[in-house]
């Protein structure tokens, strides 16, 4: 394994006449799914499969086991060792993510920009492939525990005297409080990591698997892609895929998409504040996920300069609170924060009934759906619910508004808004934006990209529908309006699918694929999909980092599966260590079922 230290670039791939080049795989996303996959198809012997004492026996042999000479009782003679030259070919791989050249790229930019300390997830959430306690195990092994944040009122003994009492009286079959969702021998996992402490992990990854080859993460933005016959380059007619994007073309058998929610944030669609087909985007509004800094630079010089600063903040999930709270920090002087409905207080994105002790019974429910896809959306968006906060993060927010730096109104929607250009000169007093395009689904068919244009000359009014805020007088000039909801996945809107569905058209169910088993496209075609768009298929941690070591072990599963029927690879279809009857054997030793001495090689006499 090359240090950090050395930085050995990937293998291109094969260079084909037009000058493009083949992999064994194309991965589209850089991110934590884009990393679980990866890493995942290049460790053999994955945790996920084995209990600890398999693990272990897997791990001796796969060091040790055929690189030992053996001595037979009776003649002394000695068994050659295997070399080192047998050792088993690793996938071509190249990793295209739109905005980065490195893993986790995005990633690591918003948590530096909305300055998150700590992740929601718990400590067994992570993508390393290896060991389901690697994270737990990196903190106390440098010595790193007291960055871990406790998850408090989630482990069993910290349940109230009173909600115990009232647990007991409760039949124990039920569905509800009648469990404690969560044992006190799992409470080492349920502590938060701290950003630093899990951007190391994901690094040890890396370098553990070799994945910080130069050429391995490309900056390429991926905008097209088609399966078919490519003469020249396919063989016997096979089909293969073709994958455009805007530094060329590349082809491979495989493809991952590991994108997260794929779609563009959009600014939902309100009346003044919707992107104009003539004029564009309008002017100091911007989309959480695709800020660059925060609070934008006149933001910034009104509060250098002392004056009064107000900004307003929409969304009533994690990322709304961040911001509010980062906007205090930065000395804004009241933040306005709006929410459709009244602010929820959750542990994670999902109900604790899917992630304690009592989990399968959840994921049972929901592979087992007799109502297909349509079942399984109604019970994924029931799981998920819609945005919420943190216990830690409401305390907080709570807390800045009894100082009256952040005004919350829950329940209350903006309905409206209109520019007005302030500063003198030229345009003072002229009213920016309009109602907006929407599509069918009340979504802003302009894109946001990035900051708005135009920052600095202005502020914003905005009307809501709530009487008790219109009936004093509305809200003040905002000086800047942050949109904290969301992104909306819907496969069916992401430009480089268009090709595939075409070609290839599948179902969907809520602006989710329905894949096969595999979180395959459909039978036949190896286009594999991990991350959120894959929720179908994997429940509703699917957008989590538990849900990216989960699609990881199923796409990997799904791949060799592709690679035994025959798809000529490059390098990955040559053949591992042994073959498949000694595979066998070394299964049987690990687990322990039928004759372990089998696997034992003997001597040539």
């Amino acid at each position: 394994m090359a240090t950090s230290d050395e930085q050995p670039s990937a293998d291109p791939g094969i260079p084909c006449p037009d000058g493009a080049f083949l992999h064994d795989i194309i991965i589209v996303g850089a991110g934590p799914c884009g990393l679980a996959v990866a890493a995942r198809l290049r460790e053999q012997n994955p945790a996920a499969l084995f209990t600890d004492e398999e693990h272990r026996r897997f791990h001796w042999m796969k060091r040790h086991g055929k690189k030992m000479a053996l001595q037979r009782d009776r003649k002394e003679r000695v068994s050659s060792a295997a070399g080192a030259s047998n050792a088993r070919s690793e996938y071509n791989m190249v990793v295209l993510d739109a905005e980065h050249d490195t893993w986790m790229g995005r990633w690591n930019h918003l948590f530096k920009t909305f300055d998150i300390k700590h992740l929601r997830s718990p400590m067994f959430w992570h993508v390393d492939p290896n060991d389901r306690d690697s994270l737990l195990s990196k903190a106390y092994g440098q010595g790193r525990e007291k960055e871990l944040l406790e998850i408090k009122n989630c482990v069993g003994k910290e349940v109230s005297k009173h909600k115990k009492k009232k647990m007991r009286t409760k039949y124990v079959g039920s569905k509800g409080e009648s469990r404690i969702p969560i044992n006190e021998r799992d409470r080492n996992d349920y502590f938060n990591p701290t950003q630093s402490l899990f951007r190391d992990h994901c690094d040890d990854v890396v370098g553990r698997y070799g994945l910080h080859a130069s050429a391995l993460v490309r900056k390429e933005r991926v905008l097209d892609i088609t399966y078919a016959p490519v003469p020249g380059i396919s063989t016997a007619g096979e089909k293969i895929f073709t994958v455009r994007t805007n530094h060329g073309v590349r082809y491979s058998p495989i493809v991952v998409v590991a994108v997260g929610p794929g779609n563009k944030p959009c600014i939902p669609e309100i009346p003044g504040l919707n992107p104009s087909p003539v004029d564009g985007p309008p002017p100091q509004v911007s989309h959480a996920m695709q800020l660059q800094t925060f609070p934008s630079a006149p933001v910034r010089k009104k509060i250098a300069a002392g004056r009064r600063t107000n900004i307003l903040i929409v969304g009533g999930g994690l990322t709304s609170a961040q911001l509010a709270d980062l906007a205090v920090r930065h000395g804004v002087t009241t933040v306005w924060h709006t929410t459709r409905a009244p602010l929820r207080s959750k542990l994670f994105d999902v109900d604790l009934s899917w992630m304690g002790k009592f989990r399968n019974t959840e994921q049972a429910r929901f592979w087992q759906a007799e109502g297909g896809d349509a079942e399984r959306l109604a019970l994924l968006r029931s799981a998920r619910g819609g945005g919420s906060v943190t216990p830690a993060y409401g305390r907080l927010l709570r807390a800045h508004a009894a100082s009256g730096r952040v005004r919350l109104l829950e329940g209350v929607k903006i309905v409206g808004g209109r520019f007005e250009v302030r500063g003198g000169g030229k345009g003072q007093g002229v009213v920016v934006g309009g109602v907006g395009e929407g599509d069918e689904n009340g979504e802003a068919k302009g894109e946001v990209k990035g900051e708005m244009k135009g920052e600095g000359t202005g502020v914003w009014y905005v009307e809501t529908d709530s009487a008790a805020v219109e009936g004093e007088g509305g809200l003040p000039p905002m000086d800047h309006i942050y949109f904290a909801t969301g992104v909306e996945s819907d496969f069916a809107k992401l430009p480089f699918l268009q090709t595939m569905l075409e070609s290839h058209p599948i179902e969907g169910h809520g602006g989710f694929p329905c894949l096969n088993d595999d979180l395959m496209w459909e039978d036949g075609v190896p286009l594999f999909v991990a991350g959120r768009l894959a929720a179908l298929k994997l429940g509703p941690s699917a957008p989590n980092l538990g849900g990216a070591r989960l699609a990881a072990e199923r796409i990997a599963w799904g791949i060799e599966e592709v690679v035994r029927k025959g798809y000529g690879l490059l390098y990955g279809g040559q053949g591992g260590m042994y073959s498949p009857e000694e595979d066998e054997e070394l299964a049987g030793y690990a687990t322990g079922t039928g004759n372990m001495f089998r696997s034992l090689v003997e001597a040539s006499a």
